[in-house]
Parts: structure tokens; C-alpha cells; sequence
């Protein structure tokens, strides 16, 4: 087993493709399916499998790809070290559409950003957060729990091998428009929302109840938008008197005082948290960041109380 196979199974994985990934990495694309070959006969696995839509991971090979990632991790870190003066500092995140995941992100870009890093900050659906930390192409996932989701996303955390840390639970939330006709609520019930436009986040070809990000996602909707970007919520919040139910947690930095929270009549509770690989070591940036999550969080919870 070598690096230069490690990196041709990563560029294939990517590409989905063996001629687009040999293309991308200057090779011939027999010398990158001998490569293959040879992996997969040493390694007693079958890493890919062929569809009409190009070439995709087993899952012994979403495992494989998991560790190899890992390793050539290390290995950049390790040429950084002993090649350059600075070493280069990488770190991803992948997270359902919060906006305090953001701000932890700007306090580490700040304490760890010097004259050279590539971080990442990824707002994914919920299925792609927890394929992410798999693979390790993220090192920290963010994703919420409910007494409806729960069994389902721990079965499937516990089959990845992946770990969730609670870091705190609130309530569920509706974001108005502060013009909205139930802006003046204190506290707004389910059947005061009928009628209006519902915001949720599009989950992909894993659009299941499990996987929404918004709770109580089992209603029946007569008027409902599917997004993707975290940017539109506040302009069909402001433009079609809409409403979307979350965390209730919205800096007023971002929008002012234009879009409101107020608290939803319901006993569902959200809890959101941390998600890791259990075999992946903690880096130095990752419990960094995880501690300017869990600093937000009792900010949240002081909030909430």
C-alpha cells in the first residue's frame, strides 16, 4: 500500500469518475486502474462499485477512504513541518444551517488564521454532515436531535462509528418577519400558523422526516418553500410574510431587528450537538473550535433559562 494509491482512491472518490480522476492527476488512467486493482487485491476489499452514474464507494470503501484521508492528512502536516517555515493549517466543519456554528468559526479563523490556512465551513443537509465526519473530510460535524429523530440518527451515527456530544437544548422557535401578522405573539401555537408559507431546509434524495433540520417536521404543509441557502430564509421571511421553525437562535447582527423569534406552544425540544469520529485523534484546531462552541452554548442555555 502506498501514498500515491491512497491518493488516486481519494481522486476517484471525488471525481466519481477512474478517466476524470487519471485526468486530474496528470496519470494515464490504465496506470490508475492497475492501481486500484492492486489496492483491492492486497487489501482483500472491493473499494468501488460501478453504476451509470460513474464510479462509487462500497462501504468498505467509504471506510477506507475514512483512514486514508487521515493519513495523507498527516502526511501534507508532516511535509509542512520539514519543507516550510509556517505550516500550512487546514480544518474543515460540516453543519446543518446555524448561524452561532459561523460565529465560532470567525472566533477561530481569528486566534489560528496566520499568512496561510484553508479552512472550511460547510453548510450541508443533514446526511451530508454525517457522511463528511466519515469520511473525515470534516473533522467536526453540528446537528440537532429530538425524541422524534433521535433512535434513527444515533443508529446511524453508531453504524459510521461516529460520536454525538450534546452541547445544549432550547426549544423550538418561529422566525417571523418583525411585520408578520403573528409578530405580536408572545407564543405562537401550531394551528396560528396555518395558511402561511413554511421554510425548510431541502434535504436531497434523503428528504425523510429524520433528516429535516426543522422540528415537527410530520405536519402536513398546504404552503411550503425548500431551500438550500441560509441567505434566502431571511428574504422570504421579510417579502412573503413566511415563517420557518428552528432553534431560535438568530444574532440580531445579521438582519437587525427585522426578523424576530418567538417561542413555539409545543413539548418538542431540540438538542444540538457535536458530532465526531471515534477513531479520528482531536486536533489542535478541532477542540479549539469545540470550545468556542461550547462557550456559545452557555450563552445559549443562560438565555434561555
Amino acid at each position: 500500500m502506498t501514498l500515491t494509491q491512497l491518493k488516486y482512491i481519494d481522486a476517484i472518490a471525488q471525481y466519481g469518475s477512474l478517466s476524470r480522476a487519471a485526468g486530474r492527476m496528470f496519470v494515464s488512467q490504465p496506470r490508475m486502474t492497475n492501481a486500484l486493482r492492486e489496492l483491492e487485491e492486497e487489501i482483500g476489499q472491493t473499494l468501488f462499485f460501478r453504476t451509470p452514474r460513474g464510479m462509487k464507494l462500497t462501504e468498505e470503501g467509504v471506510r477506507f477512504l475514512g483512514y486514508a484521508r487521515q493519513v495523507m492528512q498527516q502526511m501534507r502536516l508532516l511535509e509542512d513541518h520539514y519543507n516550510r517555515e509556517k505550516p500550512k493549517r487546514s480544518f474543515s466543519v460540516s453543519t446543518q444551517h446555524y448561524t452561532f456554528t459561523a460565529r465560532a468559526f470567525v472566533e477561530l479563523v481569528k486566534r489560528y488564521g496566520e499568512d496561510e490556512y484553508d479552512f472550511s465551513l460547510l453548510e450541508e443537509r443533514t446526511a451530508k454532515v454525517i457522511e463528511n465526519v466519515r469520511n473525515m473530510k470534516s473533522e467536526i460535524g453540528i446537528l440537532y436531535m429530538s425524541q422524534f429523530n433521535e433512535a434513527v440518527l444515533r443508529k446511524l451515527l453508531r453504524e459510521s462509528n461516529l460520536r454525538f456530544t450534546p452541547l445544549f437544548t432550547v426549544r423550538p422557535h418561529v422566525f417571523l418577519f418583525r411585520e408578520h401578522p403573528l409578530a405580536g405573539k408572545e407564543v405562537i401555537a401550531l394551528p396560528d400558523l396555518e395558511g402561511f408559507p413554511c421554510i425548510t431546509f431541502d434535504q436531497g434524495e434523503e428528504n425523510a422526516f429524520y433528516f429535516s433540520e426543522e422540528p415537527l417536521s410530520v405536519r402536513t404543509l398546504r404552503k411550503q418553500i425548500r431551500v438550500t441557502d441560509r441567505a434566502a430564509v431571511a428574504n422570504f421571511l421579510m417579502d412573503l410574510d413566511a415563517y420557518i421553525i428552528t432553534s431560535g437562535i438568530l444574532p440580531s447582527f445579521l438582519h437587525g431587528s427585522d426578523i424576530v423569534a418567538r417561542p413555539l406552544e409545543s413539548d418538542e425540544r431540540m438538542t444540538v450537538g457535536i458530532v465526531r469520529h471515534a477513531d479520528r485523534i482531536p486536533s489542535e484546531l478541532g477542540n479549539a473550535f469545540e470550545d468556542a462552541l461550547k462557550k456559545m452554548a452557555e450563552e445559549i442555555r443562560a438565555a434561555e433559562s
